[in-house]
């Protein structure tokens, strides 16, 4: 079973800001990358169909696929991770977290499942309803 990181994202609203600011750097010719001082000891369990989990405003909300995790280092000599990312964003299970720093590692029986994309219930509902919904069984 793949494994996968879970990041906070930072500076990000919703997944449609998200999908906007990617779509951006996309039109600019750049591939999508997260870069993280940190290198996953578990890289090899990730890039076998791992996806970062993205957190926006306290929700895990969207996944997006990690096609490869690099070694870089940069102008002054400091090593980091790029983790390099599929472009697609998948809608998940809305599920809360606390906040945190770094990337934490998920494993695959503890990762939100991924939304139905053909009219998932609670379509339009803010993150944090649907959620609460979902608690109490009525989704």
């Amino acid at each position: 079973m793949a494994l996968h990181l879970r990041k906070l994202c930072v500076g990000v609203e919703s997944v449609e800001q998200l999908e906007q600011f990617q779509a951006r750097r996309l039109k600019r010719g750049e591939t999508l990358r997260h870069d993280t001082r940190m290198m996953p000891k578990r890289s090899d369990e990730i890039l076998d169909g791992g996806s970062l989990y993205w957190v926006i405003k306290g929700m895990i909300l969207v996944r997006q696929p990690i096609s490869d995790i690099t070694p870089e280092v940069d102008a002054e000599g400091r090593g980091f991770a790029r983790l390099h990312l599929a472009p697609e964003l998948v809608r998940v299970v809305p599920r809360g977290h606390r906040p945190f720093q770094g990337w934490r590692y998920l494993e695959a029986a503890d990762a939100p499942a991924d939304l139905d994309q053909s009219g998932a219930e609670g379509e339009g509902l803010p993150a944090e309803m649907q959620a609460e919904l979902r608690s109490l069984g009525i989704l």
